[in-house]
């Protein structure tokens, strides 16, 4: 991928912008959602005891830091825009990259963008002058027009900042990653200077948790979503500086300060909070602060919305890239391969995901719906991305890495088959929802073989 001084000019491309402090910030900004504070109450809803909710935590960073050593590798060997993609078409053939790039465009990202956009107006509206924004119905949290109308603003908004140039979103993402550390540190300082709290909350039990190995699975799932989000910079590699070794770091750096910064937060809350406290809570995280009075309360909220704007920037960010990079091998509209001649940005892949993501959060609370279809879809292309390593090992064994995976085979190996044993806990717990998966995932099979044989013929 060439820089901008050496672009040409009869056809634009994507430009290398990006530092290793930009990448890093899209690794930590794009984890680091609502997650952290929403996810506590229900793992401990499901285990009962606070070392089950730290082993869960643990071995949810472990495996989630085992998943990004082997993207390491694949994106040191492979620093081509569209990342998975990439790997997919590389090791299973273009069926393969169509299937990933199709599931994440047609409903992942664009839901991600809705559900992120939702979760910054649901923040806001716990503000005493912002409330207007959302009400309760039969016990869930619903967004009225004026915070429908917020989110769709907000998917706006960070779709323009990424439209205008991948440095300027760039620049965005490490501003707000920065802001959100802040933010968590903030909680995490504010939970252990509580007057009343006692390390002997971490010896308490909630009597109605779920238990068992069942139970673990419940909190270990809940982990992972948390920690949901660390493959996304992979997308972006052609425009990161030096990509075979910033993107390694930003992927292991990244991922280490997002475990260090969750575990911090849930030992905060657990200070502060009984177990059955925790269980009880919305929101765990914001309980635990709430004596420090209304007027720090509301700025910490206020900040905590303004960081997920980080998530949202990084979301778009990287979202974008792959219908741009399937649609640059021919296999999809040929207007999402367009790179803007002024601002260098995959425009029409940009205006198309907001479109999507704009359609998504008009049908309303639906949207949360179709999103939960392709968690199931996710985490079986997490495994056969990670398999790919073993493939080029062997098919391209001379060609230079950067970057090799620590502790190979047995690291990537670790990765894949935990998220097999996920994949047949989600099918047995939710058969309809892992079959919607699947089916979203095959409902791209004929569109692939519209765009093969178009190509073919052109």
């Amino acid at each position: 991928m060439p820089d901008a001084a050496t672009q040409n000019s009869s056809r634009p491309e994507l430009v290398r912008a990006l530092s290793v402090h930009h990448a890093t910030a899209v690794v930590i900004g794009t984890v680091i959602g609502s997650g952290i504070f929403l996810v506590p109450a229900e793992m401990m809803q499901a285990v009962g005891k606070a070392s089950a909710v730290y082993l869960a935590w643990i071995v949810g960073g472990l495996l989630s830091l085992a998943g990004a050593l082997t993207y390491a590798e694949l994106a040191s060997l492979k620093p081509q825009t569209g990342g998975e993609y990439v790997y997919m078409r590389d090791g299973y053939g273009p069926l393969g990259g169509f299937l990933y790039a199709w599931t994440y465009f047609i409903i992942a990202k664009p839901g991600s963008m809705a559900t992120i956009a939702t979760g910054f107006v649901r923040v806001l509206s716990r503000l005493e002058p912002l409330t207007f924004l959302g009400r309760n119905v039969n016990g869930s949290w619903h967004a009225t027009w004026q915070g429908s109308s917020l989110a769709i603003a907000a998917v706006i908004f960070i779709s323009f900042i990424n439209y205008i140039g991948v440095k300027r979103a760039g620049e965005f993402q490490l501003f707000f990653t920065l802001l959100k550390i802040a933010i968590i540190l903030a909680v995490v300082a504010l939970g252990f200077s509580y007057s009343v709290g006692s390390f002997a909350n971490f010896q308490t039990i909630y009597e109605g948790a779920k238990g068992g190995v069942a139970g673990f699975m419940v909190a270990l799932v809940a982990a992972l979503w948390a920690y949901d989000g660390w493959n996304l910079v992979t997308l972006i590699s052609g425009e990161v500086k030096r990509p075979e070794r910033n993107l390694p770091i930003a992927l292991i750096v990244g991922m280490l300060t997002v475990a260090a910064l969750y575990i911090g937060v849930n030992a905060a809350v657990q200070y502060v909070i009984p177990a059955a406290a925790v269980a009880a809570s919305a929101s765990p995280a914001l309980d635990a602060i709430r004596w420090v009075g209304p007027g720090v309360f509301s700025i910490v909220l206020l900040g905590m919305a303004l960081s997920m704007l980080a998530t949202l920037n990084g979301s778009t960010m990287t979202g974008a890239r792959a219908p741009f990079a399937v649609a640059r091998d021919g296999y999809f509209f040929h207007a999402l391969a367009k790179v803007h001649p002024r601002f260098l940005t995959p425009s029409n892949a940009i205006i198309a995901q907001a479109v999507l993501a704009i359609a998504l959060l008009l049908i309303g609370a639906t949207f949360q719906q179709l999103f939960s279809l392709t968690l199931f879809a996710e985490w079986l292309l997490y495994m056969l991305c990670a398999a790919t390593v073993f493939i080029f090992r062997r098919r391209e064994p001379d060609a230079p890495r950067a970057y090799k995976t620590w502790g190979y085979p047995v690291v990537p190996a670790l990765f894949i088959v935990s998220a097999g044993v996920l994949l047949y806990y989600s099918i047995a717990q939710n058969r309809a929802v892992s079959l919607g998966g699947l089916a979203v995932i095959a409902a791209g099979v004929p569109v692939f073989w519209f765009f093969a044989r178009r190509r073919v013929k052109g």
